[in-house]
């Protein structure tokens, strides 16, 4: 099934999101459908970097825009379609200077729409595990539904009663009207006053009853304003904010919106009561007549909750971004970014009638451009509400004095300006006027891509602390963060990128780094000033640099192996060496370099001497430059050391604890086999070659200890017998194809050069041995970079 067909499959939240995404022009929801098959077979993401690569991609997109051309045309029924593609053809062509440009922008929609699947699989398994919110969240929807359901039967009694109110003063008005006519004995006329008194005090009295009715309902009705506004809308508001920064909560306004309509339609409904009672006032009235006196206020109360419901429901739904930005909320200048808003009142009479103007706070100068102005309509949301989508603005600098700065009343970056997108518009209906205004979650406004990760580390770090959206000046006196809401936001962050957050060991560990070995870090901070501006001991980079470089290797390169749990990730070298030398030989781990600043992945493992003494040797780490060559799953499954007799050996057998590589990462192995095999070439290079340099039995001590970092113990060849009872068979049981067979006979020719092979290796894909890394990153010297980055080629 392709990616596309799964997206179609999607529960109404996420399909409303993939609708959202091909609203736009850039590239159109119909070429994406008919060409599915074609689209998601090429690598557009080469194709972006690659210039030949873009342009044999455009040549081949026009002619399957054609070819589905031609298929529209033998079905005469596709007029529509075979305009559009040939309009769609037509604009492609634009790109004929640039084809990168087209592939950059086709991967980017590929790349979001892999996220709503993810975050759909995640809310899917949220529910297969049955993870419910809050007992107490449940317990209070129930309550406001259960008001809700109250005050309407309510409000259903009362149209009833007001008919009856007026049946009854129709009928006394005609009965005293024929007593006024009626010529009679003056006991008949005594006895029909004193009828009518009987039917005017029942008349005053359902009078009364009738405006404590409407009383009552205005106290469940201030209950039910506090739940909501107060409550309800609160708690989303904070959900929706915490989504901002990669936490799974429930952002749809699905429930929202029906309280909101169900209760403001019921206070309109009171007011037409008050507008009735007016009436029947009119016609007639009487000494001591409640309604004048209790009317006023009762009409002050409705108008003040009707007033007061309806500004609150007017919201920011999607919060502001770029389409190939890093996150919600920061935003680039001259760069279109697109935000939703929605009235949460659905009201078919107002669609397309109310106008939403944009704008934006002037603490630092900016002109906002592009469509300034939308209606709130039903055409732009899937279920039919009242909805503005600016897909199109842009901010753009104004040059003022000191360089453009702005208002800055202390020293902050411009990337800890904190910024506010405000909405207008106008209620008018049923006679009740009301101006709205609602403002985006701050955002960060920034003018080169380079300040995009300092950018989104004062996205996280506001959002994770400061509950109200309106504290612009915030970092002026940012707080400190606990660990538990630090490793909380951390845990979002590997979520977001790779559909797994830390579990608890991973938090522990990078707990223990920054604060030390503790009881409980419950009460351990961290500073604003730690997060992001100071280096971390003996390095240049910041505690947010090198997370983040983490994050973009597991995004770029190894969501899929974070996701099943294959990468231990975080996890001290103290413990690492414990946990693997209580292991069979060849068991191995996967975890993040900590001297690494742009984010890099390494793997240890467990070998034993002839003695049965383990040790424990890892690699240089691996960076996205070696990730972009090679997927880690095939550097794995192509690794190679010399061991006795000059026998190339993968000396990684088990992933942590006990699961057979092949196992763990065969489903991720590259599937051409032979010669179209990319790593034959590389087969030589990922050897250390026998050479007349070494003896006839090992490999030169000097070299070796070079190359591999044995814990402190004598590294020799006999490390790895072939004999040694703790080595599965299997393990060390490897297959070659005869063309590697080949290579690797030439490779081992005295004539063959060793250094330049090594060399070759080592400037390619840099997949040689070192030494470990140290434990600690605080407390200790940590996050040394050791080792040469290249391996000495002499002994």
């Amino acid at each position: 099934m392709t990616q596309w067909e799964r997206l179609q499959q999607l529960d109404t939240v996420y399909s409303q999101r993939a609708f959202d995404l091909y609203n736009g022009d850039e590239f159109p929801m119909e070429v994406r459908h008919y060409l599915a098959h074609w689209i998601e077979g090429q690598d557009w993401e080469r194709a972006s970097r690659d210039s030949s690569q873009a342009a044999f991609l455009f040549q081949v997109l026009l002619e399957n825009l054609d070819n589905q051309f031609s298929r529209f045309v033998q079905e005469k029924e596709s007029f529509l379609l075979q305009r559009n593609f040939r309009r769609y053809k037509q604009n492609f062509q634009e790109y004929q200077e640039e084809p990168y440009t087209l592939a950059t922008i086709i991967h980017w929609f590929l790349v979001k729409e892999k996220g709503i699947l993810n975050d759909a699989e995640l809310a899917q398994q949220v529910q297969t595990l049955q993870i419910q919110p809050a007992a107490m969240e449940l317990e209070s929807q129930r309550q406001v539904e259960k008001r809700l359901k109250d005050l309407k039967a309510k409000v259903e009694v009362m149209e009833h009663n007001i008919r009856c109110l007026e049946e009854q003063q129709d009928e006394f008005d005609f009965k005293y009207q024929t007593h006024l006519m009626d010529s009679c004995t003056e006991e008949e006329k005594k006895k029909q006053l004193e009828g009518l008194q009987k039917m005017i005090n029942a008349l005053d009295n359902c009078r009364r009853n009738f405006l404590s009715d409407i009383s009552a309902m205005l106290d469940t009705a201030d209950v039910l304003h506090s739940a909501l506004i107060n409550e309800e809308l609160v708690e989303w508001k904070r959900r929706q904010q915490k989504s901002c920064i990669g936490a799974p909560d429930d952002t749809s306004l699905e429930h929202l919106e029906k309280w909101f309509t169900q209760i403001i339609e019921c206070m309109f409904q009171l007011q037409k009561f008050l507008q009735k009672l007016d009436e029947l006032v009119g016609k007639m009235t009487y000494k001591n007549d409640p309604i004048p006196v209790r009317k006023p206020p009762l009409k002050i109360r409705v108008d003040t909750l009707l007033t007061h419901l309806i500004k609150s429901s007017f919201v920011v739904e999607t919060q502001p971004s770029m389409p190939q930005g890093r996150g919600l909320l920061v935003l680039r200048t001259n760069v279109q970014f697109s935000v939703k808003v929605r009235l949460l009142y659905k009201v078919p009479e107002l669609n397309h009638v109310m106008k939403v103007t944009v704008s934006i706070d002037k603490f630092r100068k900016f002109n906002v451009l592009g469509t300034l102005s939308k209606a709130l309509n039903m055409a732009e949301s899937m279920n039919g509400g009242m909805v503005a989508d600016f897909r199109h603005l842009t901010l753009k600098d104004q040059k003022v004095g000191g360089g453009g700065k702005g208002i800055n009343d202390l020293s902050l970056s411009v990337t800890e300006e904190l910024h506010r997108i405000n909405f207008q518009t106008q209620f008018d209906y049923q006679g009740l006027s009301v101006p709205l205004e609602t403002s985006s979650l701050p955002v960060v406004v920034i003018s080169n891509s380079s300040q995009q990760q300092s950018a989104w580390a004062s996205v996280l770090w506001f959002n994770m602390l400061c509950p109200d959206p309106k504290n612009i000046k915030f970092f002026e006196t940012s707080p400190a963060a606990t660990w538990p809401q630090f490793g909380e936001m951390l845990s979002w962050q590997f979520l977001s990128c790779g559909k797994r957050g830390l579990d608890n060991d991973q938090l522990e560990t990078l707990a223990i780094k920054l604060f030390g070995k503790q009881q409980s870090y419950d009460n351990c901070k961290i500073s604003w000033t730690k997060f992001n501006k100071e280096n971390l001991p003996d390095t240049n980079f910041t505690l947010w640099v090198w997370l983040d470089g983490i994050l973009n290797l597991v995004k770029l390169y190894l969501s899929d192996l974070w996701s099943d749990g294959s990468i231990m990730g975080f996890i001290s070298k103290g413990k690492e060496r414990l946990l693997l030398k209580k292991k069979q030989n060849g068991t191995f781990l996967l975890r993040f370099s900590e001297s690494i600043k742009d984010g890099g992945i390494t793997f240890s493992w467990v070998q034993y001497a002839n003695d049965g003494s383990p040790s424990v040797q890892t690699v240089k780490p691996f960076t996205s430059t070696d990730l972009k060559q090679i997927a880690l799953p095939d550097i794995l499954c192509n690794f190679r050391i010399m061991v006795a007799e000059n026998i190339p050996v993968n000396p990684l057998c088990y992933l942590y604890p006990n699961t057979p590589k092949d196992q763990a990462f065969g489903k991720y192995y590259s599937e051409k086999t032979g010669e179209e095999n990319p790593y034959l070439k590389y087969l030589k290079t990922k050897l250390v070659f026998k050479s007349p340099m070494f003896s006839n039995s090992t490999i030169d001590a000097d070299l070796l200890s070079s190359i591999l970092d044995s814990d402190g113990e004598s590294t020799v060849l006999h490390a790895f017998p072939p004999t040694s009872p703790r080595i599965s068979p299997s393990c060390l049981q490897q297959n070659f194809p005869e063309s590697a067979e080949d290579n690797l006979e030439e490779a081992l020719s005295t004539d063959n050069d060793v250094n330049y092979t090594l060399q070759e290796f080592l400037n390619g894909i840099n997949l040689h041995i070192l030494q470990e890394e140290p434990d600690g990153f605080i407390l200790d010297p940590g996050f040394q970079d050791f080792g040469n980055p290249n391996i000495p080629l002499t002994p």
